[in-house]
């Protein structure tokens, strides 16, 4: 699950602001030497493209993004869009296969008998007998078919021609692929990129859905605070799909299909639905028809539909506990609107005042001063930034420290945020590291590539990059006293809490 809008907000700005400080002293100017090296190209089948050329290193990075995550995940499927990235790295008909015409053939009938095998499962009266038949026929279906696999063909093809930093990442609300190559191979990454999604082979599919049963077994099941915020989700969350975990519920791993695979492929994973951000030392237009010649190949597809779920007000404060052989650690969650909203800089004032650091107020009060907490911090974006979602304060109680005592004090810096004006000082501070942060974070072409697909995807228009900061300047003490009365109320709270097990039972904290 991933970071706050502020983090990808701050590195792409960054890029911007350092390059257009350069080019000339008014923004008007600044933005209009940037948008000179832009060029939004979208084909016919509707895919966009952003081309920003910056000359240098004879490289190139590149970013994809489809606009489906978790959250566009049903019941039965949860982990499904998580579980389709890694197949995007399986290779082709051309690449991973020493047979595909024989492979295609192994894999029909491997799915055929996984399927017998799943409504077996799936039984009013499951006989075991039969299942234990199937699932032995299956095995060996299996078994035929990665006779022909060829492992890591495409990390291989990406390697061997100079590539670097090639992975993707699945959110609630977005697939990325990215990684970066030298310029003279673009025709290349055009095939290759543009085969995967054309020509996706589900090679390895039950193989791989055991890896990423076993990564939810390490990241959630087996941690107490992965298990522990996978719980807080599904107790704020009432409706929206947010409530579901991206790495998906394990039941679901166990008995989703290739088919089903293949079906949310075809929904999602149209031209509509994609941007592709390439940055580096690249000409438009004479990359431009080796795009259109390759990537013109996917067929149009209608943009899926938007989420019909919104989900309502919280009227009452909820509490999910999780009593472990555990460091007790704390959770306040509190629902707030999308990063399209108005006041979405407003949060991030508050975040950095309330948390970010050693001069935030609950590092130097829990910490420093009351000496309740070792760790305090805010954060935003759980989990995603798309639709309304959660900003946390959350904090590890200091040794032989209850979480009540935590809690009290941290209540108590988010209600002097609402009823009192922050100082001149941490607003100025606020905004002056909001600029800082762009000017020092000049990011790689990757870094770059990855933020400008982001923005486009999410808000419409990459040129949001340049606003944020005029958002931030105009953030005032009046400004943070509402939001905070609007958002830190108890109606509005979910609490997530790690109590020691042996502590609470023997009455150990104070």
């Amino acid at each position: 699950m991933q970071s706050s809008l502020r983090g990808w907000r701050g590195v792409c700005a960054a890029v911007a602001v350092s390059v257009l400080a350069a080019a000339g002293p008014t923004r008007a100017q600044d933005l209009a030497s940037f948008e000179k090296r832009l060029t939004v190209h979208t084909l016919p089948n509707g895919y966009t493209f952003l081309i920003l050329e910056r000359p240098g290193a004879p490289v190139f990075s590149f970013a994809t993004r489809v606009d489906v995550g978790s959250a566009q995940e049903v019941p039965g499927i949860t982990g499904l869009a998580h579980m389709f990235e890694h197949m995007a790295f399986k290779g082709t008909p051309r690449l991973g296969t020493t047979d595909f015409a024989k492979e295609e053939a192994a894999l029909k009938e491997l799915e055929a008998a996984y399927q017998a095998y799943e409504r077996a499962r799936a039984a009013l009266k499951p006989d075991q007998a039969e299942i234990d038949r199937l699932l032995k026929a299956f095995k060996e279906k299996e078994a035929a078919a990665q006779a022909f696999v060829v492992p890591n063909a495409f990390d291989d093809a990406v390697s061997r021609e100079g590539g670097v930093g090639l992975n993707a990442s699945t959110s609630a609300e977005a697939t990325t692929y990215y990684y970066s190559l030298p310029t003279n191979k673009f025709e290349l990454f055009a095939y290759l990129e543009s085969e995967r999604f054309l020509h996706p082979v589900f090679r390895e599919f039950y193989k791989e859905r055991d890896v990423v049963m076993e990564e939810r077994r390490q990241r959630t099941e087996s941690q107490p605070i992965g298990r522990l915020i996978e719980r807080m989700l599904a107790t704020a969350f009432l409706a929206h799909p947010y409530k579901q975990p991206t790495v998906g519920y394990m039941s679901d791993l166990q008995r989703f299909t290739m088919t089903d695979a293949e079906r949310f492929f075809r929904t999602y994973y149209v031209p509509a639905n994609m941007v592709t951000a390439i940055v580096g030392n690249v000409k438009a237009a004479e990359i431009i028809p080796i795009l259109d010649r390759y990537f013109g190949r996917l067929p149009k597809g209608e943009k899926p539909a938007p989420l019909r779920t919104i989900e309502p007000p919280q009227t009452a404060e909820l509490t999910v506990t999780l009593r472990e052989k555990s460091q007790p650690f704390y959770i306040e969650g509190y629902h707030k609107p999308s990063a399209l909203h108005p006041d979405d800089a407003v949060y991030d004032a508050i975040a950095e005042i309330l948390g970010r650091g050693r001069t935030s107020r609950l590092y130097v009060s829990l910490v420093e001063k009351q000496k309740v907490a070792v760790q305090a911090q805010v954060g935003g974006g759980l989990p995603g930034v798309k639709y309304p979602h959660l900003f946390l304060a959350l904090a590890v109680p200091a040794r032989g420290v209850s979480n009540d005592k935590v809690a009290e004090a941290l209540r108590a810096e988010l209600t002097r945020m609402a009823t009192e004006d922050v100082t001149d000082d941490e607003l100025a501070r606020f905004k002056t590291r909001a600029k800082a942060d762009l000017i020092r974070s000049l990011d790689s072409n990757s870094g770059l590539a990855s933020q400008l697909v982001t923005y486009h995807t999410l808000t419409g228009d990459w040129r949001d990059i340049f606003r944020y900061i005029e958002r931030a300047e105009a953030v005032t003490k009046a400004d943070i006293r509402r939001v905070a009365t609007e958002v830190f109320k108890a109606s509005n709270r979910t609490v997530a809490r790690l109590e020691n097990e042996a502590a609470t039972a023997t009455g150990g904290t104070r």
